[in-house]
């Protein structure tokens, strides 16, 4: 598995989304059959995984991944582990950049990402690299959620 998880990272690397994608799953997939779901390389390579597909833009597939993914990485890494933010970030950004995410999603998406930027500066300090990529990723969101509280018509 980890020959094909450097393998999938190259391809990623290449933008050959769609073949690294393939190649996730299987590793997840194996990982799932080895360990578990409660073991922190399954939790890694869902990650892994659930990053190529909303880099694919399936957010709903990240969003299912996410929801069995992401109680078990809060339970067994903790909610401060550099996977459980990450799995977080893909969930929130998932939420928001979906074209038919609700209100209701966006604001989700905006309180998580608050957390986690919070949780990241904290547990890694401000200049770290994680930090600047996801205060970006909350000022998407959060343009994302003015876009759509205000009316169209109006500025």
């Amino acid at each position: 598995r980890a020959v094909q998880s450097n393998l999938a990272c190259t391809y990623k690397a290449m933008g050959r989304l769609e073949e690294a994608l393939n190649l996730y799953r299987d590793v997840y997939s194996g990982e799932l059959i080895l360990y578990g779901t409660a073991h922190e390389q399954t939790i890694i390579s869902a990650s892994n995984y659930a990053w190529t597909l909303k880099a694919l833009h399936r957010y709903d597939e990240v969003k299912t991944l996410m929801h069995k993914t992401l109680p078990v990485a809060r339970r067994v890494l903790g909610e401060s582990d550099i996977t459980t933010l990450r799995l977080r970030w893909n969930y929130a950004s998932s939420l928001y950049l979906d074209s038919g995410a609700t209100l209701d999603d966006v604001r989700e998406a905006v309180a998580m990402l608050e957390d986690v930027e919070r949780v990241v500066r904290r547990v890694f300090g401000g200049a770290h690299p994680f930090v600047a990529a996801f205060e970006e990723s909350l000022q998407n969101a959060r343009e994302a959620l003015r876009a759509r509280e205000t009316p169209s018509g109006s500025a």
